[in-house]
């Protein structure tokens, strides 16, 4: 395959663009109608250049069928080409007439709004996100990213499936390449992420790039996932061909230049440290929180919030008959008992799995008693792919495709089971699964009433605040059993001293090693883990302070709602905002107080 291959399948996605169109074309039925047809061409247009978004919500079917053989242009013209796509749909949305629509409808439409206004943010500031400054860190990269897309997202289900991936990884060459050279180009203007990010960047590339062709996981991906397919086909020669002839040597031009810029890059770990950093960390802060708040605010509140947990920590630790030392070394001290430890084998990983597995099927079981209408999406539970997990989170979620053909994926990264004794389990599954990421978005995603465009829409202040909450909802629901309530404190006490963290990294010039030092002796979590947490933060800026200050605002609305409401509420209404789609922690307190005024009125 040649480049202009790539290029004329980017052009030929923006000739199908239909952007131009005026939208009383699209105008059917009452005006919330047509501002849903009109996002929907907008979300359906965006599809054409985010061939990987297809693929992730199940959409790269019928009309849409080429875009599974595809991967986004990520050549500085193809990011030209969506920051235009960006601003023309900002501008269609704005256009719209918001006379006729309904309360719902002009919500919708101002979320919409909101979504392309934060798409256009990061670019006057010289990066392509202000959350994730850095082209190539030891998490953010193709390098790092397309691998496990091929992997988890990348349906094999028929020999058109194994044809579409064999070109997904001829394409791969292009978007490392543009890559590499975006972050040469970055780097002449400062834009380079700390020494050791890049040097464990370099360690998991030489990893990708170390097995021969054929024992590369993205070609045993294939060859594995065909054979249980029983789709015929020299799958192994062919994929080891272009993962020799093409990924392999952009790979190392890759290692090359970074392995070059490494001597280069200036000293320090936070976002202080590049040009117009303080401004990128406050854009990063307002998009991560939806707020206006300061470095300064949060910092503070997270002093005051850890100061508060570690409180009631110290009562559970002292009845449990931890009573030497801070609460932080207590804590190390329950993550060391042997009761608390799975084997660090394969079988211990295995029960450790099955272990989180029963949880999410008791939980179950309790829901009805908070919720209704509750959605039934499948969940799976999988370690962290090898290749990555060094620099990998410890956790996160992938959703399920819309059509449900592959099941949402809660991941766990096993580098060491150390990192999981026992009783900090139930609060992970409850966060990443049920009630907590898994179903909040799968009432986005089921809701008839929302466009394409909200059903999978995330904001890491709502969605990351409200599994923060679903941590405390389970507590409320008898999901947690004795020590385990240590586990679910422990989980807000690091989620406070992140705020301290983030701030202190990036806006106080905090070093590396002085935030790992904060982390273990506050949290108690093992230092290994606690400096994975740390370099997160180096490298995806104020993402991190967006669960707590998200959490905090679900609380306060819910307990404004049960004040006004008396014996009037109840958790199965307060739920159904879900259904409602995400939005900005304002217009959320917002919608609630109406919410409550309404129920108020029809009571």
């Amino acid at each position: 395959m040649e480049r202009r291959d790539f290029l004329a399948f980017s052009g030929s996605a923006v000739a199908a663009l239909g952007l131009s169109w005026p939208a009383r074309l699209l105008a059917q039925g009452t005006a919330d109608a047509a501002l849903n047809a009109l996002l929907d061409r907008i979300f359906y247009d965006e599809l054409l250049i985010s061939p990987e978004q297809a693929t992730s919500m199940g959409l790269d079917t019928g009309p849409r069928r080429e875009l599974r053989s595809r991967l986004s242009d990520s050549s500085e013209a193809g990011q030209d080409m969506a920051e235009a796509f960006n601003r023309k749909a900002l501008q269609q949305i704005r256009s719209f007439d918001a006379s006729g629509l309904s309360d719902a409808g002009k919500r919708i439409r101002d979320i919409a709004a909101y979504k392309y206004q934060q798409e256009l943010v990061a670019k006057p500031l010289g990066v392509d996100s202000v959350q994730s400054p850095y082209p190539i860190t030891q998490q953010d990269g193709a390098y790092f990213g397309i691998p496990d897309f091929l992997d988890s997202q990348h349906p094999i289900e028929t020999t058109d499936d194994a044809e579409a991936y064999l070109s997904r990884l001829r394409f791969f060459r292009f978007t490392l390449d543009d890559q590499t050279e975006d972050q040469r180009r970055k780097a002449a203007k400062g834009i380079l992420a700390p020494g050791w990010s890049l040097d464990l960047a370099l360690g998991q590339m030489k990893k990708l790039r170390q097995p021969a062709p054929e024992q590369s996981g993205m070609v045993r991906s294939l060859v594995t996932r065909a054979a249980e397919k029983n789709i015929a086909g020299d799958w192994e020669a062919r994929a080891a061909k272009i993962v020799a002839n093409d990924i392999y040597p952009a790979l190392d031009r890759q290692i090359a230049l970074v392995e070059r810029l490494r001597r280069t890059t200036r000293p320090g770990d936070g976002a202080w440290r590049i040009p117009r950093g303080d401004e990128i960390y406050r854009a990063a802060l307002a998009q991560a929180t939806t707020t206006t708040m300061t470095p300064e605010e949060i910092h503070k509140i997270g002093l005051e919030q850890v100061a508060d947990i570690t409180a009631q920590l110290d009562a559970i630790l002292t009845k449990a008959g931890y009573t030497t030392g801070n609460v932080g070394e207590r804590l190390t001290a329950l993550n060391h008992a042997s009761d608390q430890l799975y084997p660090n084998t394969d079988a211990g990983r295995a029960e450790l799995i099955k272990d989180l597995n029963a949880g999410v099927a008791a939980m179950q079981g309790r829901l009805p008693r908070a919720f209704s209408d509750i959605p039934h999406e499948k969940l799976e539970i999988r370690r962290v792919p090898v290749e990555i997990q060094d620099g990998a989170p410890n956790g996160y979620y992938y959703s399920a495709t819309l059509d449900g053909s592959r099941p949402a994926i809660y991941w766990i990264n096993l580098k060491s089971t150390a990192d999981w004794p026992r009783y900090s389990l139930p609060a992970l599954t409850y966060h990443e699964g049920i009630p907590g990421h898994h179903l909040q978005g799968g009432y986005s995603r089921t809701e008839k009433s929302l466009p394409m465009m909200l059903k999978d829409f995330f904001l890491s202040a709502y969605g990351e605040g409200w599994a923060l909450y679903a941590e405390q909802l389970s507590d409320e629901l008898g999901g947690y059993s004795g020590i385990e309530r240590a586990g679910y404190l422990q989980s807000f006490l690091f989620r406070a001293a992140r705020l301290v963290v983030d701030t202190g990294l990036n806006h106080y010039k905090w070093s590396r090693e002085k935030a790992t030092d904060y982390l273990v002796a506050t949290v108690g979590f093992p230092r290994a883990r606690a400096q994975r947490e740390i370099e997160r933060y180096c490298a995806s800026i104020g993402q991190a302070c967006s669960y707590k200050i998200g959490h905090t605002a679900w609380v306060r609305a819910r307990k404004k709602a049960e004040t006004a409401l008396g014996d009037k509420f109840s958790l199965p209404w307060f739920h159904e905002v879900l259904k409602e789609g995400v939005m900005p922690l304002s217009m959320l307190e917002a919608r609630i107080e109406q919410r409550t005024a309404e129920r108020l009125r029809n009571a």
